[in-house]
C-alpha cells in the first residue's frame, strides 16, 4: 500500500479513531460501577452530614442511623418503606423521599432540598427533630457558585451550624425558617444570616428551603393535627363532664 496517498491517511485515521473509541467505551464500562458506588457513597455522606455525623466509615454509619428511605404520597402518607434513596434531589416535588433516622435513641427526619443559586443548581438536606418543626442539622452544596461568596453555603461552621435549633415550620406546617441579608437577623428563632456578598445564592437557599419543605406540609402537620384533635376532644369531654354535674353538687364544692 502506498503510504503517501490520501486514502491511506484517511483509512489509518479512521482505524485509530475506532480503536480509541472502543478502548474508551471499554474503560468507561469497567469504571461505571465504581463511579456509581462513589456517587451513592457521597450521597450517604451528605445525608449523614445533615445529622451532624461525620464517622470515617460512612457506609456503616448510614446503615446504623438511617432506618428507612421512605417515599411519601401527596397526602403525607408512607407509600413505600424503601426507594427514597434512588430519587434525585432534583425530582423532589414530583416524588417525596424521606429519610427516617435514629440518633441517640431519638427519631430524626431528613428531607432533601433542591433549588437554584446564582450560577447553577444548589441542593442539600435538612434534618428535623421528632417534633417535625425544629432543625437538628443541615447540609448544603452547589455546582458552580462563586468561591468565597455564594460557595460559602458549604461552610459548615459559618453557614450550616447556625441553622441548628431554629424552627423550620410552625404548628400549621408553614415554613418559617428564613435566610436574611447578612446582619439583618431580627428573630433568632427562625432567621439565619445570609452570606455576605453572596445575596443571590443566599436567597436561593431561602427559596429552596421554603419550596422543598413546602412539599412535605401534609406529612409535617400529621402529628400536630392529631394532637390538636385530641386536645379538642379532651376539652369537649371536660366541658361535657362539667355540664353533667348537678347544680347542687357544684354549690357544695364552691362552699
Amino acid at each position: 500500500m502506498n503510504t503517501n496517498k490520501n486514502s491511506y491517511t484517511f483509512i489509518y485515521a479512521s482505524v485509530m479513531v475506532i480503536i480509541v473509541a472502543f478502548l474508551l467505551a471499554f474503560v468507561s464500562s469497567l469504571l461505571k460501577p465504581m463511579q456509581e458506588k462513589n456517587i451513592e457513597l457521597d450521597k450517604k455522606k451528605q445525608v449523614l452530614a445533615a445529622l451532624n455525623i461525620f464517622e470515617k466509615d460512612a457506609e456503616a454509619a448510614y446503615a446504623k442511623y438511617v432506618k428507612a428511605d421512605q417515599l411519601l404520597d401527596a397526602q403525607g402518607n408512607v407509600a413505600a418503606e424503601t426507594g427514597g434513596f434512588a430519587v434525585a434531589n432534583a425530582a423532589v416535588g414530583e416524588q417525596l423521599p424521606l429519610y427516617v433516622c435514629e440518633v441517640e435513641g431519638e427519631t430524626k427526619y431528613v428531607v432533601p432540598l433542591y433549588g437554584a443559586g446564582l450560577w447553577g443548581p444548589i441542593w442539600g438536606y435538612v434534618a428535623l427533630n421528632a417534633d417535625k418543626q425544629t432543625i437538628y442539622g443541615t447540609y448544603f452544596a452547589h455546582a458552580s457558585e462563586t468561591p468565597g461568596l455564594g460557595a460559602e453555603i458549604t461552610n459548615r461552621d459559618k453557614f450550616q451550624v447556625p441553622f441548628i435549633g431554629k424552627k423550620a415550620v410552625d404548628g400549621e406546617g408553614n415554613v418559617v425558617i428564613s435566610v436574611v441579608k447578612f446582619g439583618k437577623v431580627k428573630d433568632e428563632t427562625v432567621e439565619v444570616d445570609g452570606i455576605s456578598g453572596g445575596t443571590i445564592t443566599s436567597n436561593g437557599v431561602d427559596a429552596m428551603l421554603k419550596n422543598s419543605l413546602g412539599f412535605y406540609k401534609p406529612f409535617l402537620t400529621k402529628g400536630a393535627c392529631a394532637a390538636k384533635a385530641c386536645e379538642a376532644a379532651q376539652c369537649a369531654a371536660d366541658s361535657a363532664c362539667v355540664e353533667s354535674v348537678p347544680a347542687a353538687k357544684i354549690e357544695v364544692v364552691n362552699q
